[in-house]
């Protein structure tokens, strides 16, 4: 296994095996072990998971750095809101993407879910800009 390098910068976040980390200066670390961690803009906070695949990749987030006791709840939770989701998206890659997701999750390999969600975030923030600008020209 290759060490990973991450340089991060003063006030950064990250939270490895579920502790949360503030860069007080600049640091560049080496993580020689495996270890659950997110940083910088990958974590997420409970008050932005404001939208379906938002509130997904919240539970995948829980699933992957929680605390050992919140990590199965997530994991539910996560399985809950992409069904949720699959049952009134009309996209089929959508659908495609989240079983993806949710294999990948069921397989402890949660950063790879995290990172296929990321991808419908996207979608969901195109849809929905598309959706209010629609509404705008209808309404004028």
């Amino acid at each position: 296994m290759s060490n990973l390098v991450l340089e991060l910068r003063q006030g950064d976040f990250m939270i490895v095996n579920g502790a949360p980390i503030r860069f007080r200066s600049k640091a560049r670390i080496e993580l020689a072990a495996h270890a659950r961690f997110l940083f910088g803009k990958q974590i997420m906070g409970p008050e932005q998971a404001d939208s379906p695949a938002r509130r997904i990749y919240f539970a995948l987030q829980t699933a992957y750095i929680g605390a050992e006791e919140e990590r199965s709840g997530g994991l539910a939770m996560a399985r809950q809101r992409i069904i949720e989701f699959q049952s009134t998206t009309t996209s089929a890659l959508a659908r495609e993407i989240l079983d993806r997701a949710l294999e990948a999750a069921e397989a402890d390999d949660c950063y790879k879910a995290l990172k296929l969600v990321r991808r419908i975030m996207r979608h969901e923030e195109a849809v929905l800009a598309n959706t209010l600008s629609e509404a705008g020209r209808l309404s004028a």
